[in-house]
């Protein structure tokens, strides 16, 4: 079996989530992080022949990137066989119960309250603003009839902030994100929010989800 380009994006954005990660035999692939507040789910065009855990993922994907062109082998229960040429690698398989995973459940949004779209040089400049005044929060603010993206320090009146209106509402909120949360690919997203600290990413460039839970101080209407 060999892995896409694409699916090897989304392999490494998921080990940004959590470092583990449970493959499922068939085309989902899910991760949560530690901390159980980002939940992540893809569908990939390959089919995953068996249940099997990494415990490294960044690791796993690195020796990958040893090879130009490298074939998976999943003959064996203990190990995959990573091979190209007259290359081989022998990469042993981790036990699930050291690994933090998804609920089996799918995960559904309690309530559908905020909904905008996120463009990827929106989300990009966001996060470019949030590293460059070390910012560590970030707002869907609903005021003025708009909704509004801030990255700011919530806990400091005088910080430097940066916004981007992405919509209109007739509501008035404040969602806050940890900007460390926001782990995903760069693109187009659409964002359906929920009162109940949820929120949803979709992208529209992946078969790709992203659940991330919201601070608790947010506040709606």
């Amino acid at each position: 079996m060999k892995l896409s380009d694409k699916t090897l994006t989304l392999l490494k954005n998921f080990s940004s989530i959590n470092q583990s990660i449970l493959f499922k035999e068939g085309n989902s692939l899910r991760t949560i992080s530690v901390m159980k507040n980002i939940l992540a789910e893809a569908k990939i065009q390959e089919e995953i022949p068996k249940d099997f855990g990494i415990y490294d993922l960044n690791q796993f994907l690195n020796g990958l990137a040893l090879h130009q062109n490298a074939e998976l082998d999943f003959d064996n229960d203990s190990y995959a066989v990573i091979r190209e040429g007259k290359m081989r690698s022998k990469y042993f398989f981790a036990d699930p119960s050291v690994i933090v995973t998804p609920p089996e459940k799918s995960i559904a949004l309690p309530s559908e309250d905020v909904c905008f779209e996120l463009s990827t040089q929106q989300l990009d400049k966001l996060l470019k603003a949030a590293s460059v005044y070390q910012l560590p929060d970030l707002s869907a603010v609903g005021e003025a009839g708009v909704v509004k993206l801030v990255v700011r320090d919530k806990k400091n009146d005088t910080s430097n902030d940066f916004s981007i209106v992405v919509g209109e509402t007739n509501d008035e909120f404040v969602f806050n994100f940890k900007v460390e949360n926001i782990k995903i690919i760069p693109g187009k997203y659409e964002v359906v929010v929920s009162k109940k600290l949820l929120s949803r990413f979709t992208s529209t460039d992946y078969d790709l989800t992203y659940y991330i839970a919201l601070e608790p101080d947010s506040t709606f209407g």
